[in-house]
């Protein structure tokens, strides 16, 4: 009996460590299984990813980035400065009518060749450039940086102090070229592209640098800087730094929106995030003025007085507020009279800019030139009135 169970203990055993290793087998195939199909598909998930990331990469503002490098410019410039002596002593006789004549040597100049640089893009297949005027107004002579390395020596076209703006030419043609945007479309919050020439990185490396921001604001302006009117200007806080001047501000679809001009650096001396740019429909117009003239014609003359409104003027026009200015005189033959405005008019409005008294009116006509229209609107005997002044060049 003993003997027996032995036996049978033996076979349940045996059959046992049998089932054992046929498990272990079958253990051991699924794992390989197992361990095959999550490599597999490891790496078609890593794959699938980075075909995701590639793509996402790509984005509208590196494809803006990539169509407009090759139009954006350095330029360096060369100017002759002239400068007054400052005699240390001359606190001593300056103010003596007598010794001041013979001591004082403050009306004597000299001269020095400085070297400047900044941005600039080409608006041609044929070479025209924008860039600032305060970049290369009154150079003496102008290299160009391409991106391909090559360096041209430029010609300046012309220059408008005025809007600060200037056009040069490079000898050669299909050359890669911006083309210009809408600013009258420009929205606050769109994305802003900047490319340029910051602390002469261009002329090391041959290529543009890159800064990105929103649009900040638009249509802002400012008290005249240097003999220079900004207005209507875009607002942006792509970093803008010294270099930069004259290169494009773009949109999302490559287009120029406006050419980047100065900063607001608090008392510092880089970019705290507020960069200005001239609007692009300010570079239309004086960029066709300059190619074809070389120059913008603002020889003109209204022939219009006027004086500012105060509360018993204003009651006495019917005004709710103290607005606009007064026509107080009219010049025979002029502009002014042509179009019809009389003395007692009262202008409060003038393309479309609200006026509210004599500094706005020469702002809303000071960047206009010979040819062009002035729409104002006027207050006459309580009724308001709009009269077209066409701007006749001054003989």
């Amino acid at each position: 009996m003993m003997k027996r169970h032995f036996t049978f203990s033996i076979i349940l055993l045996c059959a046992f460590l049998h089932s054992a290793c046929t498990d272990s087998r079958t253990s051991d195939d699924e794992n390989t299984h197992r361990e095959v199909a999550p490599n597999s598909l490891y790496a078609q998930s890593t794959e699938s990813l980075n075909n995701q990331i590639s793509s996402s990469r790509k984005n509208a503002i590196t494809q803006a980035v990539q169509t407009a490098s090759p139009a954006v410019v350095g330029i360096n410039v060369t100017e002759i400065r002239k400068y007054r002596y400052r005699d240390p002593l001359s606190m001593f006789w300056e103010n003596d009518p007598f010794w001041g004549q013979f001591m004082n040597p403050q009306g004597r100049t000299f001269q020095q060749e400085v070297k400047g640089l900044g941005s600039g893009f080409l608006i041609s297949s044929d070479g025209y450039i924008l860039t600032n005027s305060h970049v290369a107004g009154n150079a003496t002579r102008i290299v160009v940086t391409l991106t391909d390395g090559t360096r041209h020596d430029a010609k300046l076209v012309g220059a408008d102090d005025l809007t600060d703006i200037a056009l040069l030419k490079i000898d050669g043609e299909d050359f890669p070229y911006l083309k210009f945007g809408d600013s009258n479309d420009i929205m606050v919050g769109e994305w802003a592209i900047a490319l340029g020439n910051p602390f002469g990185l261009f002329d090391i490396n041959d290529k543009p640098s890159v800064t990105v921001g929103v649009v900040s604001a638009a249509g802002l302006n400012f008290p005249d800087v240097d003999g220079r009117s900004y207005r209507d200007m875009i607002q942006t806080d792509a970093a803008i730094n010294s270099g930069n001047s004259g290169g494009p501000l773009l949109n999302a679809a490559a287009e120029v929106v406006g050419m980047n001009t100065f900063i607001y650096t608090g008392g510092g001396k880089g970019s705290i995030g507020i960069g200005f740019a001239v609007p692009v429909n300010k570079l239309k117009v004086i960029y066709d003025e300059l190619r074809r003239n070389g120059k913008v014609d603002r020889s003109f003359k209204t022939g219009i007085t006027v004086q500012p409104i105060d509360m018993r003027l204003a009651k006495a026009f019917g005004l709710s507020a103290i607005k606009g200015v007064l026509v107080s005189d009219i010049q025979a033959g002029s502009s002014g009279e042509k179009a019809g405005l009389k003395p007692g008019d009262v202008i409060v409005e003038a393309n479309d800019e609200e006026i509210k008294n004599e500094q706005d009116l020469s702002w809303a006509i000071r960047e206009l030139k010979a040819g062009d229209k002035l729409k104002l609107k006027v207050i006459r005997n309580k009724e308001l009135k709009t009269i077209l002044v066409m701007l006749e060049k001054a003989n």
